[in-house]
């Protein structure tokens, strides 16, 4: 639930209020600062000042961030300052008590309008958090003997699913992930990754090899672009199987970037044989061949998809995740993905695609918890 919340405020900072996201508190502040300001100044100056049309305005700016009664107090406030004499603010030639009267109440009319409006919009909102993150939901702290931390920026804004997916599942056969990356981004794409992930978990459960439970995704994307024709329906995988004991860990690539191996202050990329991608109907025919790597304490596999890896600066180079990853290699593995996601909105400014990044780290036996922290985030 942490993460989930943080999530929403990550995405509520990023849209900015002009997009769609509450108004500052200094928007709020406005009405009644100009209210008390315009008295304040008639008060305070000795000759009478012209600034009686600025209570005009009040009503207007209380539409954006005050409910229908609360902007109807603010234009009665406004009408009753027009008409007292002692300030002053209604003479002739200088305001309009009329104008100002309709534009109070039009005020209250929009303020109901738009009230409603937000509180359907909250409900949708709502609905879709809850839709997609039972889809993918926030990555545990711990699975097993693997610590865990990831991040997930999908290319369509304020969607929390794309075209990337992660999980983490523990079974009969040890712990076992999954990283990929489908045909396409954006909410058009999150029915894939649904169906990906499903048959991912019935993997974990009943496929004892890596190799079959990679031919089990693939035979779940056959199966539904089978009745579409030029379905041309496919996804990139990598999956991975970590011993009891989180010593090794054996990696199958199914055409996705192979995952980074940051042991101290170095990053090598693992040598898979790249098989053929999800969904093509090939794996049963060309079953790509796995690898088993062994691991040390403080190891750590990082994991990215191709939004991080293809992502290009103004000049058109690509982002060189294997050569900026060690700079990060002494912080936590919830810190070194938030730390890599800055340093590349940094280096390259414009993210047009989905963005993916999980950390799996073996962790000693009795470890309670694990140095990641709060577990994945979404946004």
């Amino acid at each position: 639930m942490a993460s989930r919340a943080a999530s929403v405020r990550r995405d509520d900072q990023e849209r900015g209020w002009l997009r769609g996201s509450p108004p500052p508190r200094w928007v709020r502040m406005l009405p009644p600062a100009l209210l008390v300001g315009v008295c304040v100044a008639e008060f305070a100056s000795s000759e009478p000042l012209d600034i009686g049309f600025l209570l005009g305005t009040i009503p207007s700016l209380a539409v954006l961030s005050y409910g229908p009664v609360a902007t109807g107090v603010f234009g009665v406030a406004v009408v009753i300052l027009l008409n007292v004499p002692a300030l002053e603010l209604n003479r002739p030639g200088n305001t309009d008590l009329m104008t100002i009267s309709f534009i109070a109440v039009l005020s209250v009319f929009v303020s109901l309008v738009r009230s409603r409006r937000d509180a359907h919009l909250v409900t949708v909102r709502t609905v879709a958090e809850a839709a997609q993150f039972a889809v993918l939901p926030p990555l545990p702290e711990r699975v097993g003997p693997v610590g865990c931390a990831g991040l997930y920026r999908a290319a369509q804004r304020a969607a929390l699913v794309g075209g990337d997916f992660f999980e983490v599942r523990e079974g009969p056969y040890g712990v076992r992930a999954v990283m990929g990356d489908v045909q396409g981004h954006g909410l058009s794409a999150v029915g894939t990754v649904a169906s990906l992930l499903g048959a991912f978990r019935e993997a974990v459960l009943d496929q004892r090899g890596l190799e079959a439970a990679a031919a089990r995704l693939d035979r779940r994307l056959v199966v539904d672009s089978a009745g579409t024709e030029h379905a041309e329906l496919f996804a990139t995988a990598v999956l991975l199987e970590f011993s009891p004991g989180a010593d090794e860990v054996r990696l199958v690539s199914c055409g996705h970037p192979p995952p980074l191996l940051l042991r101290g202050a170095e990053a090598v990329e693992l040598d898979l044989e790249p098989g053929a991608p999800l969904g093509l109907g090939l794996l049963d025919a060309s079953m790509p061949q796995g690898r088993t790597v062994r691991l040390e304490r403080g190891d750590r596999l990082f994991l990215a998809s191709d939004g991080v890896t293809e992502s290009r600066d103004e000049s058109g180079a690509f982002y060189p995740l294997a050569e900026r990853l060690p700079k990060f290699d002494e912080e936590t593995p919830a810190a070194l993905i938030d730390s890599v996601w800055e340093d590349l909105v940094r280096f390259c400014t414009t993210v047009r695609d989905d963005v993916t990044m999980l950390v799996l780290t073996p962790l000693p036996e009795g470890t309670e918890g694990g140095p990641a922290g709060p577990g994945g985030h979404l946004g």
